[in-house]
């Protein structure tokens, strides 16, 4: 299954200030997480965001938070962003069927969000160059997980071509230019 962005909804999980710097890889999986943002933003595709008990762990970083209005970064205490009622019901009200699920960590929240959306019957796609996890061992466990319960794992780059569908239009052109040079 494609991704269509008019289906799609970005959910940025737990990149926080007291975990995003332990993990694998944090400022590159920072760039793709950023980098999505602003692609969502730029298509109109919704964009949540979720806090692992923020009074322990922090907030979302910058320069995540502030591509963030105030009402869509939202407290959890679950280790799955779908068990938490609010993010749960913020996610019914957007009503689109494409999860689309970055942050950290892999094999926690992550994985957790994955499964429970799967078995709630969402499209569910993980971004692997925009998760990580502070062990590289636990992160290849639960991507062989999710892939195994039915989870599509993907790249940044197949969200932006997937969302953009074709090449050639002027909002290709200035989204690839804007986007895609930043990575040179």
């Amino acid at each position: 299954m494609l991704l269509n962005k008019n289906k799609s909804c970005l959910l940025v999980i737990d990149v926080q200030e007291k975990l995003a710097s332990k993990v694998i890889n944090a400022k590159h999986m920072i760039q793709r997480c950023e980098w999505l943002m602003r692609l969502a933003s730029e298509l109109d595709v919704p964009v949540l965001a979720c806090e692992q008990y923020p009074k322990g762990l922090g907030y979302t970083i910058e320069p995540l938070r502030s591509l963030l209005p105030m009402h869509v970064v939202l407290e959890k205490v679950t280790f799955s962003a779908y068990k938490d009622s609010h993010i749960c019901s913020q996610l019914q009200q957007i009503n689109r069927k494409q999860l689309i699920l970055v942050g950290i960590e892999t094999h926690v929240c992550i994985l957790q969000t994955a499964l429970d959306m799967v078995a709630a019957g969402l499209e569910v796609y993980v971004v692997l160059d925009a998760i990580s996890a502070r062990h590289l061992a636990d992160h290849h466990a639960a991507i062989d997980r999710m892939k195994q319960a039915g989870v599509h794992v993907i790249t940044s780059e197949m969200v932006f071509y997937e969302w953009m569908k074709q090449a050639g239009t002027p909002v290709f052109k200035a989204l690839n230019q804007a986007f895609m040079k930043k990575e040179s």
